[in-house]
């Protein structure tokens, strides 16, 4: 069944419709506390926090009443509804509890809502006019656990029948991951009409869309229905050529933004982990003729080299400064720009991330979205929000910071603009990011 073109741009939007009243911006909402940490906008953007107090905030989306809904890491899923004066006017939990961790989206309609625990995707019946959920129900199970806990789910703009699910590898270099069998790095599609009654199996059963993808944390469907997803990269590397070790885990591998294909279509996509990865800064590969967007390997050798993955995987449309730690992407309304929440890096002097970035888009002759940037560009996106002194963060665990640390992202449906949040363990955030004026 194909959605109408009215409900794939509304989708787009992070909304299941496309009568939302519009709300104004306020200045500052009463109750607020400021930011918790100190953040610059680019020339003509603004920034105003409408939610504070959150338990690590992951996913943010909004349902046919324009009522917000914000997965909250371990807490559950809360339900936020906004005044006349577009402020918050009122939040309750929707689902408390149940391990959900990241994971949460609505079926086109707004009739049913999806989220994840580590191990599993549920669904409910929901109402957005009474705000409350009936019927749980097991969606997919089985999913294995590791160091990548975060389990991602859409459902397709194309066919509400069908949702995407994502799992992460389970070591920086998981190499059981080039069997596509282990369920982990990879991204399955699912037909939720014909789940049986405990769930499908995550690695058994389902249909492989795209593998050999590190951590896919977060992707965004342009208005042709085509899947972008950004990928987290691998730490601490070293390359390995004729014996000798270089060091070149300061700017390599390069987070990535993979053009990932039609979910309806697309299957068995293979993107290179865990033997290819992407160059960001050619000078730490001297004499190789690799360049920014190129996959290299850390040990090439005669059997298989920087050449072979260059032949083997699909690269990356664009890449990011190694460790910047995409988290979630969207595009604005009219898919003229996408937007990309960098978390941060733990594991890079000096620390990098830590900011909203903008990559601006373009539509191609034959109808097709593609970025504006080469792919060989390191200057093809450019921060729209960003840390005053990104190199002075620093982190204990992957939350704990004295910096805001990125997450959600997703379009107002009211036309204000980009909501982000900030899973900081020292306080959860919802700041709403207003664009310059036409």
């Amino acid at each position: 069944m194909r959605l109408s073109s009215i409900i794939s741009a509304a989708v787009l939007a992070g909304t299941a419709t496309a009568e939302i009243k519009p709300l104004p911006v306020p200045k500052s909402c009463s109750g607020v506390s400021a930011l918790k940490y100190p953040m610059t906008a680019a020339a003509g953007w603004s920034a105003v926090k409408l939610l504070g107090g959150l338990t690590q905030p992951r996913t943010v989306i909004w349902d046919t009443e324009g009522n917000l809904l914000v997965l909250q890491n371990r807490k559950g899923a809360s339900v936020h509804t906004f005044g006349a004066d577009g402020c918050v006017s009122s939040s309750a939990m929707l689902i408390s509890g149940g391990g959900l961790n990241h994971g949460l989206a609505l079926s086109p309609d707004g009739k049913t809502l999806y989220a994840s625990s580590e191990t599993t995707v549920y669904s409910w019946a929901y109402d957005a006019a009474t705000r409350k959920i009936s019927g749980q129900k097991t969606v997919v199970r089985g999913m294995a656990t590791g160091i990548h806990s975060t389990r991602t789910v859409t459902v397709s703009t194309k066919d509400p029948n069908f949702i995407l699910v994502q799992v992460g590898s389970n070591s920086n270099l998981d190499m059981p991951t080039l069997n596509k069998a282990t369920g982990r790095s990879t991204i399955k599609v699912f037909d939720v009409t014909k789940a049986p009654a405990s769930g499908w199996n995550y690695n058994t059963e389902g249909e492989v869309f795209a593998y050999g993808l590190r951590n896919e944390i977060g992707w965004a469907e342009d208005p042709n229905g085509i899947a972008w997803g950004v990928e987290n990269s691998g730490d601490d590397f070293a390359r390995t050529e004729n014996g000798q070790r270089r060091d070149i885990h300061i700017d390599n591998p390069a987070e990535k933004l993979n053009r990932l294909g039609d979910p309806l279509k697309t299957r068995d996509a293979w993107f290179g982990y865990p033997t290819c990865f992407t160059v960001w800064d050619p000078a730490g590969f001297p004499n190789s003729g690799l360049k920014t967007g190129s996959h290299f390997v850390i040990s090439p050798n005669s059997t298989y080299n920087d050449a072979s993955c260059n032949k083997d995987a699909i690269p990356p449309r664009l890449s990011f400064q190694a460790h910047s730690a995409p988290i979630w992407n969207t595009f604005d309304k009219d898919a003229k720009n996408m937007y990309v929440t960098f978390h941060g890096s733990w594991n890079r002097s000096p620390a990098t991330g830590f900011k909203v970035v903008q990559i601006p888009f373009t539509k191609l002759a034959d109808g097709s979205y593609d970025p504006v940037a080469p792919a060989d560009s390191r200057t093809g996106y450019k921060d729209i929000w960003s840390n005053n002194n990104p190199g002075s963060c620093t982190t204990n665990g992957l939350t704990n910071s004295n910096c805001i640390r990125l997450t959600a992202s997703a379009w107002d449906p009211a036309g204000r603009g980009l909501f982000v949040a900030s899973d900081n363990s020292n306080e959860g955030e919802v700041v709403l990011l207003v664009p310059p004026k036409a």
